[in-house]
């Protein structure tokens, strides 16, 4: 197990305390949205994927963790590339209850629920999430949770997110466009990552944050 995939596992266990609100938002989520199971996964995307996947900044910054991040046999660099696994593990979770579940709405209710729907829906909800965790990670790290703001980096990335999904329920992308906005989601979650881990004030080198 390499020391990102340890930060990763240290972050499922920091969160535990909150695991009655991350299975119960979800829920009510799908519950609100039962209507129009074409916007069940970006909904959770946004509304519970981002959320959760910040969840560690927060706990880290009330418990103090950096201290004990500062004892483990971790690099900052493994530290900050562990918080995007997470991420990113929240993700596939998050896409791969949704898209069942939006599936099963879609039958109840019998409404067209192609392949290509689902592709796009995912699609949609992936690039909606890189965008989100890219904005939001390089922030936190830097200036910590609540300096940051959750709700400053949120709020403008929901509008765009709905915006998105607005968008795709007119247009039907093809193949081609789905594998770009794959590519641009992956490519920006990279480009954030090295930002992170540029921005990171505790890193060896890193300036004093003011």
């Amino acid at each position: 197990m390499t020391a990102s995939v340890r930060v990763a596992v240290l972050n499922l266990r920091t969160v535990a305390p909150y695991r009655r609100q991350i299975v119960l938002t979800p829920l009510l989520v799908v519950a609100i949205m039962y209507n129009r199971p074409e916007v069940v996964v970006p909904g959770l995307t946004m509304l519970c994927a981002s959320t959760t996947a910040s969840y560690p900044f927060m706990v880290s910054e009330r418990a103090d963790l950096e201290t004990l991040y500062a004892v483990l046999p971790l690099t900052r660099r493994s530290l900050v590339l562990g918080h995007y696994l997470w991420a990113l593990a929240i993700f596939a979770v998050t896409a791969g209850l949704g898209a069942p579940a939006a599936l099963i709405l879609a039958q109840q209710q019998h409404i067209a629920f192609t392949g290509h729907t689902v592709a796009t829906v995912v699609t949609v909800s992936w690039a909606a999430f890189t965008l989100a965790v890219s904005i939001q990670f390089p922030l936190f790290i830097r200036f910590g949770f609540t300096r940051a703001g959750l709700l400053a980096t949120t709020l403008p990335i929901s509008v765009v997110a709905v915006a998105a999904t607005r968008l795709h329920m007119h247009i039907t992308p093809d193949a081609t466009v789905l594998a770009l906005l794959t590519a641009s989601g992956a490519a920006l979650l990279a480009a954030s990552a090295a930002a992170s881990t540029a921005l990171d004030p505790r890193r060896t080198g890193a300036p004093a944050s003011s």
